[in-house]
């Protein structure tokens, strides 16, 4: 009997013995493809020797020093490497253990940064509905998902939301594409007036939505429109790139697409590829010179932040993707799963959309192609997916509640940046297999 309190308290799980490349391999000896890279966290497989060696060196070496006396140098390396590399504008990086901490971080360094710069009113923060942003309560509060935020929204702070740019079922028949973008983009225009610019602090937004939509990106221009209204509020403009940053989607930052700077920008997953547990938050030089001009420092912390050996493996990540030049990979290894799931899927009567971008790719699961009618939520397709899937040896990222957190169903794709053009055949055909075993289970 495990003591374990796992996610679901009724499901019996495969015992994860080992990684190998772009496999997890049960003790059982069943392999299995990640798909998903978990959740869109092992951009490098498994076992690759490169990170495995840095990890060992770096704790033979130095295993922890605590950030209130000590810097490191994996610390100072991955900062520089990471801001020679960011949009323009961002100078300094706050290292913490993962996304949700990150986000965290990113909503008090917000408001800290008001109060530094005499503006103490600035307290309220906007998201978009069907975002997600983490699982501690700041983070929880800022993201959009309702089906998560409701069993603990008497302990929410009050966060305002508006319309994700989700095309598929928001755009109207007389618009464009980039029409309905700049049409979202203005709900956030008309809700900082709402609210009174004095009083708004930062908008959040995923460039790229991952868990809650399933790959949604923005229509063209939509995040332009954004940053000059965030400009023009004084309002600060935050980047969730946990899942879609870090080259999943063909670029080091997903927003490089956007043709934007965030004032702050939110990374994790992909940062360290699950060889350690890492996150960050990437802020303007602005931003860092009013607390430094200020009050001198950040009121906030964590004992982990900065560790030594995970800086050690997210820096081993980042030389790896630079070096085997893997970001041209996600592009053309993006390009050509999107074809073979255009193939397979492009005219399934149960499958309403495949978007994305790079190796961040998903399925919309409806029930009538034409309506775009979802499957009912009692039938948790979502849950049958995933379950077909592991039967067949395939790891892919299934949710439900697409369309407002109860409704809808989407399968996200996040395969490793080395995966092969063999791999991604293999992983339509099973993802074919388990699509239509799980439909038709569910409707018979």
């Amino acid at each position: 009997m495990s003591h374990v309190f796992h996610r679901h308290t009724r499901s019996e799980y495969p015992v994860a013995d080992r990684g190998e490349g772009i496999h997890i391999v049960d003790t059982t000896g069943k392999r299995y493809i990640d798909a998903s890279g978990g959740a869109a966290v092992s951009c490098l497989g498994h076992g690759h020797p490169r990170i495995v060696e840095a990890v060992r060196e770096q704790v033979g070496r130095l295993e922890f020093a605590h950030t209130g006396f000590f810097t490191n140098r994996p610390m100072e390396a991955l900062a520089d490497r990471l801001i020679a590399s960011a949009p323009a504008g961002l100078d300094r990086v706050y290292f913490v253990s993962g996304g949700s901490e990150a986000v965290e971080a990113a909503i008090k360094m917000a408001r800290q940064y008001f109060l530094e710069i005499g503006q103490p009113s600035r307290t309220r923060l906007i998201a978009r509905r069907q975002s997600y942003h983490g699982n501690t309560l700041g983070a929880l509060a800022t993201g959009g998902n309702m089906w998560r935020r409701e069993p603990f929204d008497p302990l929410l702070m009050d966060v305002s939301h508006i319309s994700p740019c989700y095309a598929y079922r928001g755009r109207r028949e007389d618009e464009t594409e980039a029409e309905y973008g700049l049409r979202m983009a203005e709900e956030l225009d008309v809700e900082i007036r709402r609210l009174g610019p004095e009083n708004v602090a930062a908008f959040f937004a995923e460039p790229v939505v991952g868990a809650t939509l399933g790959a949604v990106p923005a229509t063209e221009g939509y995040f332009r429109r954004i940053r000059e209204i965030c400009d023009e509020h004084g309002v600060l403009l935050i980047l969730d790139e946990v899942m879609c940053g870090m080259g999943r989607t063909g670029s080091l930052f997903a927003c490089e697409q956007e043709g934007i700077s965030p004032d702050i920008a939110v990374i994790a997953k992909g940062l360290g590829a699950g060889y350690q547990p890492i996150g960050a938050v990437l802020v303007s030089g602005r931003i860092y010179d009013a607390f430094r001009a200020g009050s001198g420092f950040f009121q906030h912390g964590h004992t982990y932040m900065g560790h030594p050996v995970a800086c050690a493996a997210a820096l081993a990540v980042q030389r790896v993707i630079e070096e085997d030049d893997l970001l041209e990979a996600v592009r053309t290894r993006g390009a050509r799963l999107r074809s073979l799931l255009e193939e397979r899927f492009g005219n399934h009567h149960h499958v309403g959309d495949i978007r994305g971008r790079g190796l961040f790719l998903g399925l919309e699961l409806v029930a009538d192609r034409a309506s775009k009618e979802p499957f009912a939520p009692e039938l948790a397709l979502n849950v049958r997916v995933k379950r077909e899937a592991m039967d067949r040896g395939l790891m892919c990222y299934p949710m439900g509640g697409t369309i407002d957190g109860r409704r809808g169903d989407h399968v996200l794709l996040a395969p490793p940046f080395i995966v092969e053009d063999a791999d991604l055949e293999v992983i339509t055909a099973r993802l074919g297999e388990a699509v239509d075993a799980a439909i038709a289970g569910a409707i018979t």
